[in-house]
Formats: C-alpha cells, structure tokens, sequence
C-alpha cells in the first residue's frame, strides 16, 4: 500500500469520525470524547483566529496574571497561556473529563511548568472564586454546556472587574454558536463586547466585565 493511499484512507476516517461526532451532538451536548483528543490538539490550518497562538496574542498577558482555561481539553491553550503569565502568574485548567486533564497535565510537565492547576469540574457548578481571574478562554465550549446561561454567569462572578474573557468558535466544531447567540447570553449575564477577530464562520470575540461588575 502507498503512501498516498494510507494519507486517504486516514483523511476519510478523520472525515468519518467528524461527521460521526456532529452527528452525535446534534442530539444531545456531547464534549469530545478523550479517544477523539487528536482532533483538537492540532491547530486548524484554515481558520487563523483557532489557533493556539493567535487567540494567546490577543489577550495581552502579562506576568502575574491568572488565567481560566475553561473546558480546557487536551491543553492546546493550556501551555501558551502558563508561559504567557510566568512562573509568578496562574493558569487554572478547567475540564469535565478527567482523561482530558491528565493529557494537558503531561503537555505541562514536559514544558516544565509548575504554574497550572488542574480541576475536574463543569462551569455552572460554583467552583470557581469571587473576581479571582485577569484572563479566561472559552474555546468551542460554549455549545457543549447544557446551561450557557448559567455558565456565563459563573464566569462574570470569577472575573476581575476588567478582566477579559475570551470566546472562540469555529464552524468545523460540531457545537458551533454564531455570534448572536453568544453576544446575547454575555451581555444577558452582565459582560459588554470589548473586541472582535474574524468573521462570523470562525471569530475570537472578546467581552469586559465592567469596572463595579
């Protein structure tokens, strides 16, 4: 068998599996399974505000910081963001799925970086500390929460008074929100929009906590 036969056979069944996965969450919020991993650790060639780097660039962190990875997965962001705050900032990598944690744990440990926590939890469910975070992540998350509402709030009560988060989508992922719907149950949980990248198929949107929020 040639090499260009195997490169299309694992194209189609890379292909497969995705039509497999959105399938599956149409019906009900299914997260990415630990075994589907490898299709989020790679950067998506063809959307630029996806990838790791470009969506770090655009929070401007600074040493000290603490950081909320939220549904943080395999660590794709997990590293960037822990070198961004320095070994004197905070990164707090958030997941359901303790297989997901133990992955970006090993992606931390090899970068040796001592400066993550890890938590098994789902945002909505209190976890997270009274104006505690600069920064937070939401990278094609939002979709896969049974209560966005709720979600959102939770994180408008861990953000510091102008702090930002961060939310990402992209039309490849199966729980894709458009901006619409995400603006609305931001500013519905208290947030104004600071900044928009992209365009509507695949956008990093950033909102404020207000100062007094």
């Amino acid at each position: 068998m040639t090499l260009a036969t195997l490169l299309a056979i694992a194209l189609v069944a890379t292909l497969l599996v995705g039509i497999l996965w959105r399938f599956a969450s149409r019906r009900q919020q299914l997260p990415c399974p630990v075994w589907l991993r490898w299709l989020v650790e790679l950067d998506n060639p063809f959307t630029r505000t996806n990838r790791a780097h470009f969506i770090v660039g655009t929070l401007a962190l600074s040493p000290g910081m603490t950081v909320l990875d939220a549904g943080c997965g395999p660590g794709r962001l997990t590293v960037p963001l822990a070198r961004g705050v320095g070994p004197t900032g905070r990164v707090v990598a958030l997941d359901i799925q303790p297989g997901m944690l133990d992955r970006a744990k090993v992606k931390t440990d090899m970068a040796g970086l001592t400066n993550v926590e890890f938590v098994a939890a789902a945002l909505g469910e209190g976890r997270l500390s009274a104006n505690y975070f600069d920064r937070m992540v939401l990278v094609t998350v939002l979709g896969e929460i049974p209560n966005p509402a709720m979600a959102l709030r939770e994180l408008f009560h861990a953000l510091k008074p102008g702090g930002l988060l961060a939310i990402v989508e992209v039309i490849f992922d199966p729980h894709f929100q458009p901006r619409s719907t995400i603006t609305s149950l931001a500013l519905a949980a208290g947030f104004r929009e600071r900044a928009f990248h992209g365009h509507r198929w695949a956008y990093v949107i950033h909102f404020e906590k207000p100062a007094g929020g």
